[in-house]
């Protein structure tokens, strides 16, 4: 993987970058205004393998994104390579009923000066910068109020404030693993009919001042706070926004 290329791919000049939270946070907000959370190899049936090579060639060769496994697995790889020390975690995302299995999402915790740090450009809306792994802290972030908090004996929970109220995003035990574990449920996510991902295609950014999200059913834009939504009639409406918003050309079957 060369470094100098995927900086530049997410808009960063070639300077020298030092494992420090500065560091991770500006490659953090980088990712998530250059690379969007999408799904769309799973409906133009095109194999997701996990992969560190095939992660590089689609999201810096080819300027595409992906979802969990591909953007932080990639991302991973890539604070590693400038010297923070990190690990793979898997979390357990909630779905408004119940909590997903083990393996369910891949995140990142990295250890800057003694110091922990959940790191996620993989999930779509989430927050902006890394949210220091402490308990029961409410953290401001640009895109909300997070707080961490024990869950159970295992888990830990990440939540995010919604009108006074704290929503769950998901749970996790902060153990290392491999990329090559979440294997299986990378499977079920892109082959099966349980999976939300094999519903319908979906392409998501955040912006300076918001998100932009594009479904089979609607373009959604948020702008400081207000949103607005367009409905999607047609496939041929779907790939020119695609197009025209997020720069991917279509890969119809």
């Amino acid at each position: 993987m060369k470094i100098g290329d995927y900086i530049s791919r997410i808009g960063i000049a070639d300077v020298e970058l030092r494992p420090n939270l500065e560091t991770l946070t500006r490659l953090q907000r980088a990712q998530l205004t250059t690379v969007p959370f999408e799904n769309l190899d799973i409906h133009w049936k095109r194999p997701i393998v996990l992969d560190i090579e095939k992660f590089y060639s689609k999201i810096v060769g080819a300027r595409r994104g992906g979802f969990c496994y591909e953007l932080n697995g990639l991302f991973n790889v890539l604070l590693r390579s400038i010297g923070f020390q990190t690990r793979l975690i898997s979390a357990r995302v909630f779905n408004g009923k119940e909590f997903g299995p083990e393996f369910d999402h891949a995140a990142i915790t990295a250890t800057i000066d003694g110091e922990e740090y959940l790191s996620d450009v993989g999930f779509g809306a989430f927050s902006a910068e890394p949210l220091r792994f402490v308990i029961d802290v409410e953290q401001n972030d640009p895109d909300g109020v997070f707080v961490i908090r024990k869950f159970d004996d295992e888990y830990f929970e990440v939540a995010k404030q919604n009108d006074g109220l704290w929503i769950s995003e998901y749970i996790f035990r902060d153990v290392e693993h491999d990329l090559s574990e979440f294997a299986e449920m990378c499977d079920f996510q892109q082959y099966s009919p349980a999976s939300h991902f094999t519903k319908g295609k979906l392409c998501s950014i955040m912006t300076e001042d918001g998100r932009k999200t594009l479904t089979d059913k609607n373009f959604i834009v948020t702008t400081n706070g207000e949103k607005t939504e367009t409905p999607i009639w047609s496939d041929n409406e779907f790939y020119s926004l695609l197009e025209l918003e997020f720069q991917i050309v279509a890969e119809r079957t």
